[in-house]
């Protein structure tokens, strides 16, 4: 199968590469510039760029689209304001350039704090968060995911908090040093509830939404959503960094901002068992756990 893989050089494109090369198709990276070019067949095009999008497609001839394109380098609002824009005007122009079968990566937290502690696909987004920026990373999910799901054959990835190399959570990562160096505090009771995935196991789970027939919305997790007052902990032990220290829960979106706040506090969890099932995927990591702070 021509697969054409749009965001190619990020923390998740590097391992689905190797494993969409290992099973056999056919892949070209998409990327922004050519200096970031990873190995094999590549073509350059801002995925902001419609017209470079499309000759992008052309030149690639895909018989399926991984759409993976964000801006993420932290959580600062730039970096969330140019990741919405690559979620919704860069959906539209890979659709406009005529793709018709999509895999796209969206996310398993956007839910909306009601119901759960961890809920499916079916919950609804958190579209009126109080935060201005997280609002409009909800919005720009949706209309992904709106987008995508408008298409003959749209796949909607939505991956958990991802852990591993080259991520936030790794021990060098700006969450892993944050916790190390005592900077994460637990923020009231600490019943925020996350959902995590290693990021090879997300690619495992990529693949097997290419490879698949089925298409709609799938959470990519492991199988262990914890709180915020068991995870911080042990990653803190884990790392080798103090205990966190405990802030009032008002408090601590001035201290930390809003979003790891949220993610202390409210969040929900996602489950996973609609992609076991329809997918036929299970993590090869089934707890973060094992993992988490380590590799």
């Amino acid at each position: 199968m021509r697969v054409l893989v749009a965001g190619a050089t990020g923390v998740l494109g590097r391992p689905l590469l190797q494993r969409l090369r290992a099973r056999g198709h056919q892949v070209t990276a998409m990327v922004r510039t050519a200096s970031r070019a990873p190995a094999g067949d590549t073509v350059v095009a801002d995925g902001l760029d419609p017209a470079a999008v499309s000759a992008a497609v052309r030149a690639a001839r895909p018989d399926v689209v991984v759409h993976q394109m964000t801006a993420l380098r932290g959580l600062s609002a730039d970096a969330m304001s140019a990741t919405a824009r690559l979620r919704a005007e860069g959906t539209a122009n890979l659709i406009a350039a005529g793709v018709k079968r999509l895999v796209a990566q969206s996310i398993a937290f956007a839910a909306a704090p009601s119901g759960g502690p961890v809920v499916d696909e079916d919950a609804p987004l958190y579209r009126e968060a109080p935060d201005p920026a997280w609002a409009q990373t909800v919005h720009a999910v949706a209309e992904l995911e709106r987008l995508v799901l408008g298409l003959p054959a749209g796949t909607v990835v939505r991956h958990g908090i991802l852990y591993g190399p080259g991520t936030a959570y790794a021990p060098d990562g700006p969450t892993g040093q944050a916790v190390f160096r005592g900077r994460l505090p637990l923020a009231g009771d600490g019943t925020g509830i996350t959902s995590f995935v290693h990021v090879e196991d997300a690619a495992a789970a990529t693949v097997a939404a290419v490879e698949s027939a089925a298409t709609g919305v799938f959470h990519i997790t492991d199988d262990d959503p914890a709180p915020a007052a068991v995870w911080l902990p042990a990653l803190a032990e884990r790392l080798g960094g103090p205990p966190p220290r405990a802030v009032p829960a008002p408090l601590a979106a001035r201290l930390i901002g809003w979003f790891p706040a949220f993610q202390l506090t409210e969040m929900r969890g996602a489950a996973n068992d609609r992609a076991r099932a329809e997918l036929g995927w299970k993590p090869a990591r089934p707890s973060w756990r094992t993992g988490l702070g380590t590799d």
